[in-house]
């Protein structure tokens, strides 16, 4: 059984190598597909940050209006935003820091299991103030995050259903 097995092996072995007008085709197809690679489209770290910002302000609505499913689905965006950082932008030195939201993300993440209103607001307070901390870290201070004032859409209820 070992030489039946070695000797296809070898079969296959020199079946791959004897044709080298195919490796020729199959590097120039990965070159093809590498090339297609570098220049797909890739969101930079402004557009995850501009996203994060709408549903950073879409949870506080939600949450203060008690509409605990739609703020569950606001902070888990913002945490998927954040892995598409991590995944998309490893480039950009500022991803380094971004662990400084996670204890927020928790915190606010409790809150809404909790259903408690008065937690909320404090986890939102250092949810803003983490994504200030970070800015500042990355030399972005010139980037202030506030707790919003008006709902950033005109065209959405952020009251529960129920």
């Amino acid at each position: 059984m070992k030489s039946l097995t070695f000797i296809f092996f070898l079969l296959t072995l020199m079946a791959c190598s004897s044709n080298p007008d195919n490796t020729s085709a199959l590097q120039e197809q990965v070159d093809s597909l590498q090339d297609k690679l570098d220049n797909s489209y890739k969101p930079g770290l402004g557009e995850f940050m501009s996203g994060i910002q709408v549903h950073h302000a879409k949870l506080w609505f939600a949450g203060t209006d008690n509409n605990w499913k739609l703020a569950d689905f606001e902070i888990k965006e913002i945490q998927e935003a954040i892995g598409d950082i991590r995944s998309f932008n490893t480039d950009r030195p500022e991803v380094e820091s971004i662990g400084i939201i996670n204890p927020a993300i928790d915190s606010i993440t409790k809150a809404i299991q909790l259903r408690d209103q008065a937690m909320f607001r404090s986890s939102y307070t250092l949810l803003t103030n983490s994504c200030n901390n970070c800015h500042r870290a990355t030399r972005h201070e010139f980037n202030v995050i506030t707790i919003p004032t008006t709902p950033p859409f005109s065209n959405q209820s952020f009251q529960s259903s129920r």
